[in-house]
């Protein structure tokens, strides 16, 4: 896959982190104004730069939304890749995929919101890259649902049917899912464990037709 030309900062520690404090200020404003209706100006203003200063770490608003896609699919690919490192079981990592998705709700809304809402206004330079990562993010699902079956601890189902499924369940929580809302992430992360692995019959096979 071919890596998109990122803008030439030089990524010394402090320049890293100096682009994530930006993008996640831009990321409370598109969240909060609209992703069209937020200007560059709008962002250096908030972050407390001038604009000059803005457009030395992001070249364009593009560039910024394409921050925000990265580094967030980024973090939570690492997760699992460090949970997987541990040895977990078919359970647990699909478990922890699930929390993964359902988490970012809670300690970063805007951001999921802007992932699942924007990506299609990515410039097509961007596109290929992000729709690599989001692919890779289902087949781990994939993979945890293909694993449980071979060790028999899950129905033997349409596993890619199934991974759409818990992905959409998961991710439309950032519609409703808000800090205060009376239920946390791990609460709705129980829930949807639960009717994922049981269901909502009483009896095996009573719901079908």
């Amino acid at each position: 896959m071919a890596k998109t030309e990122h803008s030439e900062v030089h990524r010394t520690e402090p320049a890293v982190n100096k682009r994530r404090e930006i993008a996640d200020v831009a990321a409370e404003l598109f969240d909060a104004l609209g992703y069209h209706s937020t200007s560059m100006d709008g962002i250096a203003e908030r972050a407390g730069l001038r604009k000059p200063t803005l457009y030395h770490y992001f070249r364009s608003k593009d560039e910024i939304l394409f921050e925000i896609h990265s580094g967030m699919i980024e973090s939570i690919l690492g997760l699992h890749d460090q949970r997987l490192e541990s040895g977990v079981n078919s359970i647990e990592a699909l478990r922890g995929l699930m929390e993964d998705v359902i988490n970012l709700m809670e300690n970063h809304p805007g951001h999921l919101r802007i992932f699942l809402e924007h990506h299609r206004e990515l410039p097509d330079r961007y596109k290929e890259e992000i729709r690599a990562q989001r692919d890779k993010f289902r087949q781990n699902i994939v993979s945890a649902l293909e694993q449980g079956v071979e060790e028999g601890v899950f129905r033997d189902v349409d596993v890619e049917m199934t991974a759409l499924a818990i992905l959409g369940m998961c991710n439309w929580t950032y519609q409703w899912l808000r800090p205060g809302s009376g239920r946390s992430a791990a609460e709705v992360a129980d829930a949807f464990w639960d009717f994922a692995m049981n269901g909502v019959a009483l009896q095996p096979n009573l719901a079908r037709p």
